[in-house]
């Protein structure tokens, strides 16, 4: 009987659905591709090797990024995962190695603290500050526009970041990074607050974004559909390699 219920709510709702033109802007992140032009020379780790003290987080570590790739980081607390973001970043100097920028290389660093995010400024002011126009390979799209696609309408555009929800805000997070137009997306625990329907358009903009990701994340749903490679930090007697 429950089932036949919850049928019958599926036909109405997709009755109701189907009556709307647009199907794919109701209540979810509408999809445009931010991403700029990504030459063939990406990023290229070379022997990098983090220690602090006596402690090794990871060693000789040589790897040259695809132009496609997406790249899950998986480890226990404190094994180097974020560290290895913040080396790629160029936020954080590794102890040897280098890291190598072809010349397009534009990062997108999503962190799990949404640090620079000015509570006392409006949301339509914080997007503008960054651009307020986004050239895409679908058109040029002001801040307002954009931040109509992330579920921002008028009001909100008003609104003081400090009254937003804590999902609301990595959802303003993520938006101002993507107006930045990024070819390589770094992201640290993504999952972090953020909504259903904005997870779901996250995972469909990993699969879909055309440029590089590295991200670490203990979401095993987001992970398998979205990651073509991973990378194990594991941690042996108190030592990571």
């Amino acid at each position: 009987q429950a089932r036949t219920t919850k049928s019958k709510e599926r036909l109405q709702r997709f009755e109701q659905l189907n009556s709307i033109a647009d199907i794919q802007t109701i209540n979810q992140v509408e999809m445009i591709n931010t991403a700029s032009r990504l030459g063939k020379k990406t990023i290229e780790l070379k022997n990098i090797s983090m220690h602090y003290d006596n402690l090794t987080l990871f060693n000789n570590f040589s790897y040259l990024f695809k132009r496609t790739d997406r790249i899950g980081i998986l480890g226990v607390n404190g094994c180097g995962k974020s560290t290895l973001l913040k080396i790629i970043a160029k936020e954080l100097n590794p102890s040897n190695g280098e890291v190598i920028y072809g010349d397009t290389i534009k990062i997108g660093y999503f962190k799990q603290m949404s640090d620079d995010l000015d509570e006392n400024m409006r949301v339509i002011d914080y997007i503008k500050q960054t651009s307020n126009d986004l050239k895409t390979l679908e058109g040029t799209f002001s801040a307002k526009q954009m931040c109509e696609r992330f579920l921002f309408d008028s009001s909100l555009q008003h609104t003081y970041i400090s009254r937003l929800s804590g999902g609301e805000k990595r959802r303003l997070y993520l938006l101002n990074i993507l107006m930045q137009a990024p070819n390589v997306l770094l992201f640290d625990e993504p999952t972090n607050d953020l909504d259903l329907d904005t997870l779901m358009w996250l995972e469909r903009f990993m699969n879909e974004y055309e440029g590089a990701l590295l991200y670490v994340s203990h979401d095993e749903t987001l992970l398998s559909r979205t990651a073509t490679r991973i990378i194990l930090l594991e941690q042996v007697n108190k030592k990571t390699k």
